[in-house]
């Protein structure tokens, strides 16, 4: 009789019996992967519950899990703390000390398990400022620090094993699960509560959309798995058999996608936008007839369509440009990629077009912490693929459109609520439907289109809406250009704050015989450099109205990033904090000398 799984701690007892693999897991230790069977990872979480029984932990108790890289630790933790009723709390490890401390204060949080030394440094500051946080663990050896095999080592004694079927026998599908703290583009963190029904009923409702062999794929995991996309899917890979491979690091997902080979990854656009210029840079280095083959086959891939659209002579052509050039673009990423599904920020149509042409069609989604998270989701077989659209609603969610264009959704995966502030949860409700501060429009065929973030649509002096979404994506397109920031609220016109791409400047200026051994302040004050960056920026403004056109920027010499709290761990800009942080560029652009 085939598990029906109710819980999230049911997703490995269905993989058990369904299909028990033997390499569930697998995680580089030491240069070397390590499987884990469905078999111990089931024994192992058993062990964890048992022993955190044994520390004392109680149905209801909050744990804290912050990890570097997603490893197999993390997911035996997870269900460990799930079988006895504990709440996962998992948190970003590159939040800063405040904010851990506001989390673990706000959550009262009992335990905390940390990947590494650095985190158990940063978390140790604020232990003392912690009322209820009794101790921290480690997944490695770190002195001074306990290791989360004491636990298992604790649960080593099965006849507390009872106790554990017990208080997962009384554990009811709407309980709550998780506490999700959002990391935002602005303000401080809110408690997203999601119960095991929320996120079990996202898996059964996105799998239909799962392209892949039930039973007979490998994916790689990178993507933060403190984010609800990446940890739902790793539930999605469980329900259906998949090998899971966690990569080391992000500088060394090329690396990895070589040895494991996978056919499915999960992306964000920003992570497509530098692999795809890094192609193109490779490409712009080669000479005579090999550049003019790599750049033909790259403009034929930016004019795919999918379901034979383009008739068949296009298609001819795509096949030797398979052969000569895409066909190497597969081989570095492995060479079995057969599907990337994109989400957390808009993805630039150009990116879905040239990667579905060289044989690795990305399936854009939408959704968001609060939608545990999936509401749609392109997939190319059945016609349901539209490029420049994030897909049809999955099953059993419904989207409406407001009467002021937000995206309003219902569902068994809206959450149950912000974590005591009943306030906030009943601002984003109306009745069953969850604000979600998007907007956008449903076409004739259903597919659903974001066309900005509420929030972010903001009016010039002259009374003209402005939709910075749209403006950064186009500008982004440009290789010159890593990060950009639209502003503008209340003034005459918008403009941009610009990170520029100082590892694609210092190569142009080489090449362009500029001085290149300055900083980046320098390179950013070169006036050739700022020419040639106004240019990529009339580009951008194609397509625009007169009153969206930016004729005013400003360059950083900084790198945003997530470290210094300038991008979401999901790499999106933090407007607040970017436009206080360079303030008095923001004052230059509005001063009384514009760049024309």
């Amino acid at each position: 009789m085939s598990i029906k799984v109710t819980r999230i701690f049911d997703f490995p007892q269905y993989q058990l019996e369904t299909f028990n693999l033997k390499n569930a897991f697998n995680t580089k230790y030491n240069g070397e992967w390590a499987a884990t069977s469905t078999k111990e990872y089931i024994d192992k979480a058993n062990a964890v519950s048992r022993g955190l029984l044994k520390l004392g932990i109680k149905p209801g108790d909050k744990i804290a899990v912050a990890s570097t890289t997603n490893r197999t630790e993390w997911n035996i933790l997870d269900i460990g703390i799930l079988q006895i009723g504990a709440i996962g709390v998992p948190i970003y490890p590159t939040i800063t000390k405040d904010d851990f401390e506001y989390i673990f204060n706000h959550a009262e949080v009992t335990l905390c398990f940390i990947s590494d030394e650095e985190l158990f440094k940063k978390v140790s500051k604020v232990k003392k400022k912690v009322a209820t946080l009794k101790e921290i663990y480690s997944f490695e050896h770190v002195d001074k620090c306990k290791n989360w095999e004491e636990i298992i080592e604790l649960g080593k004694d099965e006849t507390l094993q009872p106790e554990v079927q017990k208080i997962m026998d009384s554990v009811k599908t709407e309980d709550l699960a998780t506490i999700i703290y959002t990391s935002g583009t602005t303000g401080r963190p809110k408690g997203v509560m999601l119960s095991h029904s929320n996120i079990v009923s996202n898996v059964l409702d996105s799998m239909p959309r799962l392209p892949l062999k039930i039973g007979d794929f490998k994916a790689l995991s990178f993507l933060p798995v403190c984010h609800i996309f990446e940890r739902m899917l790793l539930y999605l890979y469980q329900y259906s058999g998949c090998s899971i491979y966690f990569a080391e690091a992000i500088d060394k997902i090329g690396d990895n996608l070589k040895e494991v080979k996978p056919n499915f990854m999960t992306v964000v656009p920003r992570l497509l936008e530098k692999v795809y210029d890094g192609i193109i840079n490779k490409g712009s280095e080669l000479k005579g007839i090999k550049k003019a083959l790599f750049f033909w086959a790259v403009d034929l891939g930016l004019k795919w369509e999918p379901y034979n659209k383009n008739g068949w002579w296009y298609h001819k052509k795509l096949a030797i440009a398979d052969k000569l050039i895409f066909s190497k673009w597969r081989e570095a990423l492995g060479g079995n990629i057969e599907t990337m599904v994109s989400g957390s920020a808009a993805l630039q149509p150009r990116l879905a077009k040239v990667f579905s042409a060289a044989g690795m069609p990305i399936m854009e989604g939408y959704g968001l912490t609060e939608t545990s998270p999936v509401i749609s989701v392109n997939m190319l077989k059945d016609h349901m693929m539209k490029i420049g659209t994030v897909g049809k609603t999955i099953d059993n969610v419904e989207v409406k459109i407001a009467d002021d264009g937000e995206i309003l959704v219902k569902g068994p995966n809206v959450m149950m609520g912000y974590y005591k502030d009943e306030e906030k949860t009943a601002s984003v409700m109306t009745g069953e439907y969850f604000h979600t501060g998007d907007k956008g429009e449903v076409d004739q065929d259903g597919f659903l289109k974001i066309t900005g973030r509420k929030k972010e649509i903001f009016k010039t002096s002259g009374g003209k809406y402005i939709v910075p979404a749209l403006l950064e994506n186009s500008i982004k397109e440009s290789r010159f250009i890593e990060q950009v920031l639209v502003i503008g609220e209340g003034q005459k016109l918008p403009a941009a704050i610009i990170q520029p791409s100082f590892e694609f400047l210092r190569e142009w200026a080489r090449i362009h015989h500029e001085p290149i051994s300055g900083s980046n302040q320098d390179l950013i004050e070169n006036p050739h450099i700022i020419e040639r960056i106004e240019k990529e920026i009339k580009k951008g403004n194609k397509g625009f109205g007169k009153w969206e056109k930016i004729k005013k920027f400003e360059l950083t010499p900084d790198v945003w990033g997530i470290d210094n709290g300038l991008l979401t761990p999901t790499m999106k800009p933090k407007r607040d904090e970017i436009i206080k942080k360079y303030l008095y560029l923001y004052n230059k652009i509005y001063s009384e000398n514009p760049r024309e």
